[in-house]
């Protein structure tokens, strides 16, 4: 097996408003704003290259300065951008949040049509990276087609294969995947989607079921993150919960991909998953403590200092 983590999918802007005094409808309302670095898959891969792994993305920006700056700064925490497209005539992907005041999503919008150049024929040419990678992980941003060739390669390299749906609409596309899966991480909404079950708000005890459910339907790990951002998590051998540790929820973008790179890491070093997944619990509550949507100064430290036993 090889040493690198391979990570595909997005790489996008994000911009987040949080408002300061509730939302007034059909006006402008005051509000704490921020734009910052984003994109399922990249941030994935930058949390991984700040814990010190070796970490190669596979993305598309636009050829503006946007995608510039957003490759510069994925490089600079460790994350191997040489294989990152550029796209002439196209946008870099946007994100766009609307938070609550406690930092929750209310709504979103994002623009990923400049993933449509990770092709097949795009991810073929990247074989060898595939070939010598320890693990892969997708997001959800991929095409039908791109999926199943990065589902097609893990197998022939017999690679693990994580993925992140990235969102509840884009959920869907993972469900013909899903036996091929190590690990799968999505938030409530997107693990309804993955089961083909209407959301019915939180509940703790329905989301262990559906984690439950996914491991019946072939992944090997499940991991759900929770609407007051507890875990709950189902593997072959064991489920369970852990509650969320945090003092205060600042902005809740960007914590799934905490997640998913923690426990990543922790398989990475052949942790045990319930060692991996509280990895993860320890990332999601570090990441809703800052408006960055990756914590700017994580570190494998830090985890263990916010680990829940």
């Amino acid at each position: 097996m090889g040493e690198h983590i391979l990570v595909i999918g997005a790489t996008l802007l994000d911009t987040k408003g949080k408002p300061l005094a509730g939302l007034e409808p059909g006006t402008s309302n005051p509000a704490f704003i921020r734009t910052t670095r984003g994109g399922t898959a990249r941030n994935v891969a930058e949390n991984l290259g700040r814990l010190g792994a070796e970490v190669y993305l596979l993305s598309a920006v636009g050829k503006d300065l946007t995608g510039q700056q957003l490759v510069a700064q994925t490089a600079s925490s460790g994350v191997n951008v040489d294989h990152v497209l550029t796209i002439a005539g196209e946008n870099t992907g946007v994100y766009m949040a609307l938070l609550e005041e406690d930092g929750s999503l209310s709504v979103a919008l994002d623009d990923v049509q400049v993933m449509e150049h990770i092709t097949p024929e795009y991810l073929l040419a990247k074989e060898a990276l595939f070939e010598g990678a320890a693990m892969i992980m997708m997001d959800g941003s991929l095409l039908h087609d791109s999926m199943q060739t990065v589902v097609e390669l893990a197998q022939k390299y017999q690679v693990p294969l994580c993925a992140d749906p990235s969102s509840g609409r884009l959920a869907y596309k993972l469900r013909p995947f899903l036996p091929h899966l190590h690990l799968v991480v999505p938030n409530e909404v997107e693990a309804a989607e993955l089961c083909e079950v209407d959301f019915g708000g939180h509940d703790p005890d329905v989301s262990l079921d559906l984690a439950r459910q996914l491991v019946k339907m072939g992944v090997d790990n499940v991991v759900i993150t929770l609407s007051d951002f507890g875990i709950d998590y189902a593997t072959s051998d064991e489920t369970g919960y852990i509650e969320a540790n945090y003092s205060e929820m600042v902005d809740s973008t960007g914590t799934g991909d905490s997640v998913t790179a923690a426990i990543i890491f922790g398989m990475l070093n052949d942790l045990p998953p319930i060692q991996c997944i509280r990895l993860g619990a320890a990332a999601a509550s570090l990441t809703l403590q800052t408006s960055e949507t990756v914590v700017p100064d994580l570190s494998l430290d830090m985890l263990y200092d916010h680990l829940i036993v």
